[in-house]
């Protein structure tokens, strides 16, 4: 990717059209102490501007990137979503043949923003603390696109001013992550008392010491990530996030979930695009209606089936050729208004991830039941339903068999047959396996957590696609992989992404190459 390119326009973009107020930029790039107050006022302008845009592109708020990263890819892939609009047939990911109009997305709508952005707020503002968020936002944004892909530009954009930039393998991009975690964590510590203004933060309104347990969260999860191909430098990254003197997010009063700046994507392409180009799949609500469990009316709605076909929460499946028509349109949707926010990273996560640390044998605070179970605990007291620990006690619900209420895409056979209760006489790969089950239901719709964990764990385990349309390329049993690169890399920046194919990735640029964390 031509990144120092994209940078420079893209800084000028962000300080006119964007920041129209902006004009003479370095006029009022100045020393507040020695500023005029129409300087100070613009220059917080600035950077109020430049960390809501740095903020909109971990979980796109922009809807069209949101549906191609959150809806057609992670929430397809992830067992939370399936496509519901049949002109996406022969072309989508769900069914492992995406456009690259459809696999570009990830790659060129959100790098180039998380330079610019970062690069206008270390530029307008002197605020350390400011800077150490601005890094926790870069890395959580980042995280999901190398886990996307794999090797990407990370530590080398605009290095030397060179137009062709070069890539970092996916464990470069890991070490740098925690390298910028660790310091921002450091900075923010040390100024835990130092709020900046609520103007700059859709998340946390400027409350620094929110942002460290996230940021101790953030680094939590990337650990677990690597666990398999790195395990000691995952256990002392976990270890000190977890034992940190702030730690992590334990309670739902510190869930990181972000505002909408103008309505909630979800309830955009959910309802309003084409009547809906998404639907809940047959994968979460197969599970959560074997287990009975309460949360599936904050989650979704009833189908809307006719002609005397009971209804309920019945998704639709996915990989599927889609029909035509308004039939897709009947199965259950994602309950959701204009006005929620959307989910980054909550409490009960942070104590799934525990859970399995614990499982591993690091010290985590706890035992792997104990913070499985608060892990339950916390998803119904996010949703504010009853009955955690009737759910968290039965060991007889298993998840369903999905028939497909309009008999066209049923599956044979269980997904699984694992359980909610957690027994101690169960093997490792079943405590893992509940372990990532609930954790996957406790974070809907967060689609490419979901994809990466399936990915690295296998579970939970999904129905295979019906239609497969990679060629060979992708198992079915094993599923989608991972992304391969725009072909506008291929266009503007061959040498180094055929150098990250080659010597980076370690196999080809398809959608049937693991990742570096997969352990072989």
């Amino acid at each position: 990717m031509k990144l120092y390119k994209i940078l420079f326009w893209g800084a000028m973009v962000s300080s006119t059209t964007l920041l129209s107020c902006t004009k003479n930029f370095e006029k009022y790039n100045t020393d507040p102490a020695g500023a005029t107050p129409e300087e100070v006022e613009r220059d917080a302008y600035v950077l109020s501007s430049a960390m809501i845009g740095l903020q909109a592109w971990v979980v796109p708020l922009d809807v069209n990137s949101n549906q191609f990263i959150e809806c057609l890819l992670g929430g397809s892939l992830g067992g939370y979503l399936a496509d519901s609009n049949n002109g996406f047939n022969g072309k989508n990911f769900a069914t492992y043949n995406p456009e690259n109009g459809w696999s570009r997305v990830p790659f060129n709508d959100i790098l180039p923003k998380l330079f610019v952005q970062t690069k206008t707020i270390k530029q307008v503002s002197q605020d350390e603390s400011v800077h150490a968020v601005a890094d926790i936002i870069k890395a959580m944004a980042a995280s999901r696109v190398t886990d996307i892909y794999g090797p990407i530009p990370y530590s080398k954009v605009g290095e030397n001013g060179a137009l062709e930039t070069p890539y970092d393998s996916q464990e470069e991009v890991y070490d740098l992550m925690f390298t910028q975690l660790d310091a921002a964590i450091k900075t923010l510590t040390e100024r835990r008392t130092q709020n900046f203004s609520a103007k700059a933060d859709m998340v946390y309104s400027g409350n620094v010491l929110q942002w460290i347990k996230l940021a101790n969260s953030l680094k939590l999860r990337l650990a677990i990530h690597i666990s398999d191909v790195s395990p000691v430098k995952a256990r002392q990254k976990a270890e000190e996030a977890v034992n940190h003197e702030i730690g992590v997010i334990r309670t739902n009063a510190d869930n990181a979930f972000i505002k909408p700046i103008n309505r909630n994507p979800f309830r955009v392409i959910m309802y309003e695009y084409n009547n809906g180009d998404s639907r809940v799949s047959a994968d979460i609500t197969s599970y959560m209606n074997g287990y009975a469990d309460p949360r599936r009316e904050k989650y979704f709605t009833p189908s809307t089936f006719t002609g005397g076909t009971a209804n309920g929460y019945f998704g639709l499946r996915s990989g599927i050729q889609i029909p035509s028509g308004n039939a897709p349109k009947e199965y259950t949707n994602m309950n959701v208004t204009e006005s929620d926010k959307l989910l980054w990273l909550n409490a009960a996560e942070t104590a799934f991830l525990q859970a399995e640390g614990a499982l591993k044998g690091w010290n985590m605070g706890s035992t792997a039941e104990t913070l499985y179970n608060q892990g339950i605990r916390l998803s119904f007291e996010q949703w504010n339903v009853n009955g955690a620990d009737a759910y968290l006690n039965n060991s007889i619900n298993k998840p369903d068999a999905y028939v497909d209420p309009k008999g066209a895409f049923s599956y044979a056979g269980l997904p699984s047959t694992i359980t909610v209760k957690w027994l101690e006489t169960g093997t490792t790969a079943q405590k893992l396996e509940r372990i990532i089950t609930q954790k996957w239901i406790a974070n809907f719709p967060l689609g490419i957590e979901a994809w990466t964990e399936y990915r690295r764990t296998g579970y939970p385990k999904l129905m295979e696609v019906m239609v497969n349309n990679s060629g060979g390329r992708v198992d079915s049993k094993r599923m989608a992989r991972r992304l391969p690169y725009p072909q506008e890399e291929y266009n503007e920046n061959r040498a180094n992404v055929t150098d990250a194919v080659n010597n980076l990735l370690k196999g080809a640029d398809n959608m049937g190459t693991d990742l570096w964390w997969v352990k072989k």
